[in-house]
């Protein structure tokens, strides 16, 4: 009821024009997990818990306590015991940081109301939780910069089971990824591309990685088919959305594709830093030097006994690869590599540590720091759009008007000056004493030792916000009623040159 008028009103749009005008994931029910939603004793914990923190404050990282347990990955009880705080997406429960010591997650107990059950006594998950629940550093600050630190001088484990992960097959598969992706998709097998999928306004629906591969032995991660296929990794929480829009846009122009769900059978464990490429290499014959296994690229190979697919891939601005690897084989394949990796420093890391690495790399999260409503060039993906090419894309059209008239909103890298201060994103953006927006996802930045945040700018007078336009004049963020002194920054502040993702350490 409180948001009728507003769900009304693009409803009607979503019916008519095939999509909305605004960003409506929050109400959208593809962020669902079907099997969720058919779970009776889910919904009524979650709607319960859902009404009675309705006016509680909401801090940065709070996270549910009802309906947990619905999707572990096969290293849950592995991680577990490690210490990992998990937290909860679409289900699924994945490491957000390590403590250091077990802190399982225990049933919903109502907080004792209804005379359901007594509420817990002891509940060491829910009092990290409310360490948490500050605008402040938390207590357990200095442990996630240790797990920032590992990755950066090290190497670090990162269970990313909960992405989703499909197979694109068929006869019309080349045309659909060709309409649907933003990127050039006629690469050789073995390529790996990053990519975006635009509605009609050139929005961005999501930002994705595409491997090109062709088909294999009939196993989860190497599935067999005819022709060319598309294996897609996508965020934990939009991979239905993400399969859902893929397959309107294959039926609506009347094409026959295959897209099969592998989220379930395989787990994805992401092994990142300087010594990725050491550990790894003690597990498997294939040669993993750049000449033979590049960046952006994958390969279907034999580690530690296991066949799995790897991606040469990163997230945190490392060399590393994501190991896909079938759900049976998971948790052997996770303990060979904690145990070579013992002598290189290896460490376990949770998406806490990935956010902060992410973010002063300079790496987009779709729907903090692109939307539905923001497109490549306001978001500087535009090189995710083969707009050098003949090939058209959803999308399209509306880029090449907008690159022909300019932007009027760009999306800006700003740090704080004072490294003691926390961001947590909606923090006004002032240049020159004028707000141009605000910060749409803030972290701190532990390799800069200072927050960095990103967020949209407009010029107060309207037209083109152009690069003279932000070198210019006097940048600061409004920090809890405080405007503090900030940096812009017109390319990622850390490791701008992408020397560290090919291997290139040498003068760091």
């Amino acid at each position: 009821m409180q948001y009728s008028g507003g769900c009304g009103d693009q409803l009607a749009k979503w019916v008519i024009r095939g999509e909305p005008e605004l960003d409506l994931f929050g109400f959208d029910v593809r962020r669902f997990h079907p099997p969720l939603i058919k779970n009776k004793s889910w919904v009524l914990a979650r709607s319960q818990e859902c009404l009675s923190s309705n006016y509680s404050i909401v801090f940065p990282h709070d996270e549910p306590l009802a309906g947990r347990g619905q999707r572990l990955s096969p290293l849950h009880q592995e991680l577990e015991a490690a210490g990992s705080v998990f937290q909860e997406r679409n289900g699924w429960e994945r490491p957000g940081w390590f403590h250091s010591s077990p802190v399982p997650v225990l049933p919903y107990d109502y907080f004792g109301a209804y005379d359901h059950t007594p509420a817990h006594a002891d509940h060491p998950y829910y009092s990290l939780l409310t360490q948490d629940n500050t605008f402040d550093f938390p207590v357990h600050h200095d442990v996630i910069q240790q797990e920032c630190i590992a990755c950066r001088e090290r190497a670090a484990v990162f269970d990313m089971t909960s992405f989703g992960k499909y197979y694109l097959t068929g006869p019309d598969a080349q045309r659909t990824a060709d309409w649907v992706f933003s990127a050039n998709m006629t690469g050789p097998a073995g390529s790996t591309i990053y990519t975006c999928m635009l509605n009609e306004r050139g929005g961005v629906e999501a930002d994705l990685t595409v491997s090109v591969c062709e088909g294999g032995e009939g196993t989860a991660c190497d599935p067999s088919f005819e022709g060319r296929g598309f294996y897609i990794t996508t965020g934990g929480s939009t991979g239905r959305y993400c399969a859902k829009h893929i397959l309107k846009e294959a039926r609506s122009q009347g094409w026959l594709v295959d897209l099969e769900d592998r989220t379930e059978d395989l787990a994805l464990i992401s092994v990142q830093g300087p010594h990725s490429r050491d550990i790894l290499q003690q597990l498997t014959h294939e040669d993993l030097a750049d000449s033979s296994f590049p960046f952006s690229s994958h390969k279907t190979i034999t580690l530690a006994g296991h066949s799995l697919r790897a991606l040469r891939l990163s997230f945190v601005g490392e060399l590393g690869w994501e190991l896909h690897v079938p759900r049976d084989s998971a948790l052997a394949v996770y303990r060979s590599l904690m145990d070579v990796g013992k002598s290189w420093g290896i460490t376990n890391a949770g998406f806490r540590a990935i956010d902060s690495l992410s973010c002063e790399k300079g790496y987009r999260h779709w729907h903090g720091d692109v939307r539905p409503d923001d497109t490549p060039l306001e978001a500087g993906l535009a090189f995710t759009c083969k707009l050098n090419t003949q090939t058209n894309f959803k999308g399209r059209a509306a880029l090449e008007c907008q690159r022909k008239e300019g932007i009027s909103k760009k999306l800006v890298t700003l740090t704080l000056e004072d490294g003691s201060r926390p961001l947590w994103g909606l923090e006004a953006i002032v240049r020159d004493g004028e707000v141009l927006g605000y910060v749409r996802r803030a972290e701190y930045a532990f390799s800069l030792g200072r927050a960095i945040a990103y967020g949209y700018v407009r010029r107060p007078e309207g037209g083109r916000v152009t690069k003279e336009f932000l070198s210019s004049g006097t940048w600061q963020l409004e920090v809890m009623g405080k405007r503090l002194p900030a940096s812009l920054h017109l390319k990622p502040p850390f490791d701008p040159q992408n020397l560290r993702v090919k291997g290139i350490y040498g003068g760091q």
